[in-house]
């Protein structure tokens, strides 16, 4: 089926009140306005043509899942728990409604391009991991925002910090560029679709625990991750890019918390 990008001013206002009600629900204490925001453009996506209904209500729906849990950091069975089941949920939820209810394939998980990488893009992964290098530790530092990340001096709450950053940053590249980019796109041209996933990403970001000045290199962060998936269609590719942050990350807060344990960064 072809893209209808001919939107009237109904469904407008439910593409961009997605990345509204996100910032305000996810990002700022003015969850009320955020909720208020939601539902006029959940009600502005139930007015819209058929296809148009089906399709963004999926990410309407989703996005109501995530504002029913505090999104944090913490790393206890609990949290582990509570948040990979709604996380697991407002994955899946798009996914298997579009495939087995719609017998569509709005929603698409295209791990592979079928080529080997090239150098390029060997390179550009290089690059992102000496920037984080540079910038994530003294972003940590500078801003406190390692306080939002327990990390006791234990084997165990060290593991269990790895495998939260990097389910965190697999879910991420699954949710917001592939399911949330890939829905804007059927309605609006790539660069408005990333535009507005950008800000659901990094809302999401924020509300995790990168606050301060982090939003400033979060969005763009998103935008450069949603561009790289249009070109190499490869998810595994930006999946591998934000797991060597990731990774980086999770260093950046072992020496924040605990210098000694990795004292391997210039700060």
């Amino acid at each position: 089926m072809a893209e209808d990008k001919n939107l009237n001013l109904k469904q407008l206002l439910a593409l961009v009140l997605i990345p509204a009600a996100a910032l305000f629900i996810l990002a700022t204490p003015l969850k009320t306005l955020g909720w208020g925001l939601y539902g006029l453009g959940f009600l502005a996506t139930l007015l819209g043509k058929d296809d148009f209904r089906k399709h963004i209500s999926l990410i309407y729906l989703s996005l109501g899942l995530l504002g029913q849990i505090p999104i944090t950091t913490e790393i206890n069975n609990e949290n582990f728990f509570r948040m990979g089941t709604v996380l697991g949920v407002a994955l899946a939820l798009p996914y298997l409604v579009s495939r087995f209810i719609y017998k569509e394939r709005v929603v698409r998980f295209s791990f592979s391009h079928g080529r080997r990488w090239l150098r390029r893009e060997f390179l550009y992964i290089g690059v992102t991991a000496f920037i984080a290098y540079l910038l994530l530790p003294i972003y940590l530092l500078d801003t406190g925002a390692y306080q939002n990340w327990s990390v006791e001096r234990t084997g165990e709450s060290i593991f269990r910090l790895f495998i939260g950053t990097n389910a965190l940053g697999i879910w991420d590249e699954l949710f917001f560029v592939s399911t949330v980019l890939g829905i804007f796109r059927r309605y609006l041209n790539f660069s408005w679709a990333n535009a507005l996933q950008a800000v659901v990403f990094t809302s999401f970001l924020y509300d995790l625990g990168f606050t301060g000045w982090a939003p400033f290199v979060l969005y763009p962060f998103a935008l450069i991750q949603g561009y790289i998936f249009k070109q190499t269609d490869s998810l595994i590719y930006v999946i591998t890019i934000h797991l060597t942050l990731d990774f980086i990350l999770f260093l950046a807060l072992i020496n924040a918390h605990h210098p000694d344990l990795a004292n391997i960064f210039f700060t």
